[in-house]
């Protein structure tokens, strides 16, 4: 899943660990998002994109992550 967690995080001058506690998760969650390995929840998502100011679709690249996988749908 494409984000902008750790562009926004580094932006903000955030580390992995002030964000984590920003939002009330494990740095641990924080390290994973960033690396597209984990999925928020959709309030996980949103306290995110509070914190960055900006909205979840920008945030999680919602469009972008839509075209991709349609595109997959198409190669079958």
């Amino acid at each position: 899943m494409l984000n902008k967690v750790k562009n926004c995080r580094n932006d903000a001058g955030l580390t992995q660990k002030q964000l984590a506690e920003l939002v009330s998760v494990s740095q641990r969650t924080i390290i994973s998002l960033e690396k597209g390995q984990y999925k928020p929840s959709i309030m996980l998502a949103y306290r995110l994109a509070c914190v960055f100011k900006t909205t979840v679709e920008d945030l999680f690249c919602l469009e972008e992550n839509n075209k991709m996988e349609v595109s997959q749908f198409e190669d079958l």
